[in-house]
Order: C-alpha cells, then sequence, then structure tokens
C-alpha cells in the first residue's frame, strides 16, 4: 500500500512526541505550579484536538466508555501531571515518569488474567524485569538497592504514589475500553474533562503563584502541541501503517523519554538509572513478544502512553510520561 511508509512514520513521529512529554510537563509545572502546570497544558492541548480531530460527538459514545473509560482517563491523566508536579527536582520527575512506565507490563498481565489474552513463557521473565527496572531507577545512585529505595520514596510518597497510581489506572483503561468503546475516539472529550478537573482543583485549594515567562510559555506551548499532536498523529499510524512496527518500537519508550527529559532538565543521570530504563524496556518487550502469537485484544481508539501517554504493547494504543504518556 502506497500510503503506508508515511503513515508508519508519522505514527513513529507520535511515539517521539510522547517520549518528551515528561521533561516537558515537569518544566511547565516549574513555572505554573504542580496544578495550574496541568490544567494550562490540558486546556491547550484540548484547543490543539479540537481544532485537529474535531469536537467528540457525545451521543455516539457508548455509555459505559463515557462514564467508566472517561473516568479512568481523567484519573490518569491527573496522576500523571500531579506526580510529575510534586516531584522535588528534574532527577525525581525523571524517576516518576519512570515508575508510570509500568503500565504496558501490568496492561499485558492485565489482558492475560481479564481478557482471555494467549500469551508464553514470556510473560513471567517480562514482568519480573519491569518490576526489577523501576526497583533499580528508585534505588538512584545505590541501583538495586532496598533501603535506598524505600527512602527514596518515603522522601515524597505523593508523588511516587500518584505515578504508580497512574499506572494502574492507564492499565485498567486499557485492559476494558477495547470492550467498551465499540470503535468510539472520545479522546478530545476525556482531555478537556481532565483540563476542567485540575482547574477545579486549582480553584478549591491554595496554589503557588504562576510565573509567566517567554521560556515558560514556550514549554507551554511544546507540551501541548506535542500531547495533541501525538495523539493525532497515533490514529494515522494504527489506523493506515504498520502496527507491528509501532508496538515494537513503543516499547522503547521509556529510555527515551528518560533522554529527552535529562536534556530538557539539564539533569545528568547515572548509570544505574539507565541500567534500569534499559531493564523496565526489556520487561514490557518481553511482555509483548509473549503475546505476539496470542488472540489479538482490539485496542481501544482512544487510550495512548503520555506519561506519558504511550501505546498499549500488544496492540498499541496512545497514554501520555510518560504522554502518554
Amino acid at each position: 500500500m502506497p500510503r503506508r511508509p508515511p503513515a508508519t512514520l508519522i505514527g513513529l513521529l507520535a511515539i517521539l512526541l510522547w517520549s518528551s512529554s515528561v521533561g516537558l510537563m515537569r518544566s511547565v509545572s516549574e513555572s505554573f505550579g504542580p496544578t495550574g502546570g496541568g490544567a494550562l497544558i490540558y486546556t491547550c492541548a484540548s484547543v490543539v484536538l479540537l481544532l485537529t480531530l474535531g469536537p467528540t460527538r457525545v451521543s455516539t459514545l457508548p455509555r459505559r466508555y463515557l462514564l467508566g473509560g472517561g473516568a479512568l482517563f481523567v484519573a490518569y491523566e491527573l496522576c500523571l501531571s500531579l506526580s510529575l508536579g510534586y516531584a522535588s527536582s528534574g532527577r525525581q520527575a525523571i524517576e516518576v515518569g519512570m515508575c508510570n512506565y509500568l503500565w504496558p507490563t501490568l496492561t499485558m498481565t492485565a489482558a492475560i488474567l481479564f481478557n482471555g489474552q494467549r500469551s508464553n513463557a514470556l510473560i513471567v521473565p517480562g514482568f519480573a524485569l519491569g518490576v526489577l527496572g523501576v526497583c533499580q531507577v528508585l534505588g538512584g545512585d545505590q541501583g538495586l538497592d532496598l533501603a535506598q529505595m524505600l527512602t527514596n520514596v518515603r522522601g515524597n510518597p505523593v508523588s511516587y504514589g500518584l505515578a504508580l497510581m497512574g499506572a494502574v489506572l492507564w492499565a485498567a483503561y486499557c485492559t476494558v475500553t477495547p470492550r467498551w468503546a465499540n470503535g468510539s475516539n472520545g479522546v478530545t472529550l476525556f482531555f478537556m474533562a481532565s483540563a476542567v478537573a485540575l482547574w477545579i482543583k486549582f480553584a478549591l485549594g491554595e496554589q503557588p503563584p504562576m510565573q509567566p515567562s517567554p521560556k515558560a510559555l514556550g514549554f507551554l506551548a511544546l507540551s501541548s502541541c506535542a500531547m495533541a499532536f501525538g495523539y493525532s498523529a497515533w490514529n494515522v499510524g494504527i489506523l493506515r501503517g504498520n502496527v507491528t512496527v509501532l508496538a515494537g518500537a513503543s516499547q522503547f519508550i521509556p529510555v527515551m523519554s528518560a533522554a529527552l527529559a535529562a536534556v530538557v532538565l539539564q539533569t545528568p543521570l547515572s548509570w544505574h538509572f539507565w541500567q534500569g530504563a534499559c531493564m523496565v524496556c526489556a520487561g514490557s518487550l518481553l511482555c509483548w513478544l509473549a503475546t505476539r502469537g496470542g488472540r489479538r485484544v482490539s485496542p481501544p481508539s482512544t487510550s495512548h502512553p503520555p506519561a506519558s501517554h504511550p501505546p498499549s504493547p500488544r496492540a498499541p494504543a496512545p497514554p501520555h510520561t510518560g504522554s502518554d504518556g
């Protein structure tokens, strides 16, 4: 098909855009606050999605998908944006983003347990490697050290807890929405709902003062466009491109995300961190390979990575970082 190569490249562009979300979202929160920054990002991204994908026709969405899927989507986006915003440093934000990238491994496990997805024995080392990779990242410069990992988590339990909760929520979203969505796409509406939820939280609590600047506004524009255009590009990729190539490439989002975030946040990362990040990628890749020969579970047209907002490993669908994340 003549359109397949360019469509696949557009899908790969979505993976690159989502990989940039952790660093960009953290940069926005440093100037506008954890809640205010997230609210601005989702508001601007909603506008871009309205212009690119158009408004969502609510009457066409199945009720379970609209209410249940929408609730999971919004809860995940709040966990993602707030976990990055509440991080005490750029290094911690990158670690938090890596915790969020447990969701592909959790998604595959849930698909096997609840959706009847067939797999082989690779799922066991894949799951174990993904979890150990996150533990290695959380151990900081000590690597796979349980005591140091617990010390780091106790230093900011809210941020790490939200990231892990987000991973579980997105895995649940990717597991249930294939049955609920029935081919519907509510991403624009769900993004708007996420923005409204963050603005409500912003209005109800005391917030740090926003500090707009040309640099901060630039990061806001980049972050919003990365998320919104990531969804648009991903839709083109999965509809017209090579889904297998996109699914395989998406397994490397954790390393790409950490590398881009380290550049954006000007944060050096230790060798132990990179080892952990590669373990997370390898675990996700093994889980994906474990299900390659099994019965395909149809992806929801609206899901993503992005922290991140990345695609699910078996049948790629877009979240946010971690876009997606």
